[in-house]
């Protein structure tokens, strides 16, 4: 028996006599996964999204609120490794689907841009945790799932491909293999001042690292991308040291052994949050639009993510409905309100998690084993430090690859399916931004669908939902 026979053979699933009792609880066997297979897609998982708990300090220490107060980066990293280890455990337990959480990126950026700048931290974490409470309140209420069931099924697979788009976008852009253009152009290849060129070791670590893990998979090696993730950092902490870069030179944190595997952690933002003040600092009208925003963002970024990867899992129906759906969005919407009280932003799901998918995961317990890393991570941040960007992205660039294979199952023969399908897709990298793309995609299906005279097959909450839409991408023209 060769070494790779012997590799299927360990990940085989258990039969039903010998299933135990980890087994049936999680439905390892039932979804034809393994325990060995589960463990690494928790790893990869944990891997390719383990910079946030370096990037969520950054984003929100560096921006004071109304009073110029600003958040402590240390006690920040805690929080964000605290908040993600715990909901994405829930997520494992309760929603027992290979889904993490952490820091959102898109509610990120609504809290330090938009909510910090006319009230408090306290106050914008306050505003969080409402968020989770409507959230919540639209699960138990049906809403949220008769929205997800809403959507037509061509819908459902192109918000997966887009998805995959905007993952892959995200991995080049963290890995420098593109960029924001330096002169005219939106995007060029190379990192920014680079002038279009494909410079630096750092680069070449991701360049090496993606193929490694390609020719893997290529191969139908078990753990590819888990293993181009780690030669991949293995060369960049040897090209690290060989040639003295700085961590400029890697964009931020350098692959670099650390003096010590350990560090204190700092707990001092757990439970600062008012849950009433920005009602009276902000106002009662900028207050509802900033908490309108980031449900809108938190809930849909969830939808799509959700459906993205119960289609990779190969776990949703026919249909593209998810097992044990209202059990993840409940704690999708509890992940928010574990977000705000310990000020580390929303925790909500994370498009990161179809990378330990692509690598195998295929339930809770792979959750299970990234949320126990975050965990560890609190006390043993400068390890996981140790992983740069460029080699975590080669996990997010094949991902992308790996969804793109949905795009065949949409009816691109019919307009009225191709044409929001297309927008949905293109959308989401182009406008950097999954609620953008679903938004516009259901605004498309909707309108063409209704032109074709299929009113019936549209339903009153398509129509709903467009008009949300409409009103959201106008808030700002009509001065809200």
């Amino acid at each position: 028996m060769t070494r790779r026979e012997r590799a299927r053979r360990r990940e085989q699933p258990a039969t039903t006599t010998s299933r135990s009792r980890l087994d049936r609880f999680f439905f390892i066997g039932e979804r034809g996964s393994g325990i060995a297979r589960e463990v690494r897609g928790g790893l990869t998982t944990f891997m390719a999204m383990a910079y946030i708990i370096v990037l969520n300090p950054i984003v929100l220490s560096g921006v004071a609120d109304v009073n110029g107060d600003t958040l402590s980066a240390a006690q920040l990293t805690t929080m964000t490794a605290l908040a993600a280890g715990l909901v994405t455990i829930m997520m494992g337990v309760v929603g027992r689907a290979p889904i993490a959480c952490a820091a959102a990126l898109g509610v990120m950026a609504v809290v330090a841009y938009q909510a910090a700048p006319v009230m408090s931290w306290p106050e914008a974490m306050g505003l969080v945790v409402w968020q989770g409470v409507a959230i919540v309140a639209m699960v138990v209420t049906g809403v949220r799932t008769a929205v997800m069931n809403a959507l037509p099924h061509d819908l459902k697979l192109a918000i997966g491909v887009g998805i995959g788009l905007f993952v892959s976008l995200i991995g080049l852009a963290n890995a420098g293999f593109v960029s924001k253009g330096d002169g005219d152009g939106l995007l060029q290849i190379g990192a920014s001042g680079d002038g279009g060129h494909l410079l630096g070791w750092p680069l070449l670590v991701f360049v090496c690292g993606l193929v490694l893990a390609g020719a893997l998979l290529a191969r139908g090696v078990p753990g590819a991308i888990f293993y181009g993730i780690v030669g991949a950092t293995a060369m960049a902490v040897a090209v690290h040291h060989a040639l003295g870069l700085t961590p400029e030179d890697w964009g931020g944190g350098a692959p670099q052994l650390p003096a010590s595997p350990v560090a204190v952690p700092d707990f001092g933002l757990l439970f600062q949050v008012d849950m009433f003040g920005a009602w009276t600092t902000a106002g009662p009208a900028a207050a509802a639009v900033i908490l309108f925003t980031l449900v809108l963002a938190g809930f849909f970024d969830a939808v799509g993510t959700i459906l993205a990867i119960g289609a990779k899992a190969n776990i949703a129906d026919s249909a593209g409905n998810m097992p044990r759906v209202n059990q993840i969005l409940a704690t999708d919407g509890s992940g928010a309100v574990v977000g705000g009280l310990t000020s580390s932003s929303a925790t909500l799901v994370f498009v990161e998690s179809t990378a330990g998918v692509g690598e195998g995961a295929r339930t809770g317990l792979a959750s299970v084993v990234t949320g126990l890393l975050f965990l560890t991570a609190i006390v043993f941040a400068p390890v996981f430090a140790i992983v740069p960007a460029q080699a975590a992205s080669v996990a997010m660039v094949l991902v992308g690859a790996l969804m793109m294979t949905q795009v065949r199952g949409i009816a691109w023969d019919d307009m009225s399916v191709a044409i929001p399908a297309f927008l949905t897709i293109a959308m989401m990298p182009f406008a950097y931004d999954i609620a953008s793309g679903i938004g516009i995609g259901i605004i498309a299906s909707t309108v063409l669908r209704s032109a074709q005279g299929r009113f019936r097959e549209v339903g009153w909450l398509m129509w709903l939902l467009s008009a949300v839409f409409v009103f959201h991408f106008s808030m700002h023209a009509l001065g809200l």
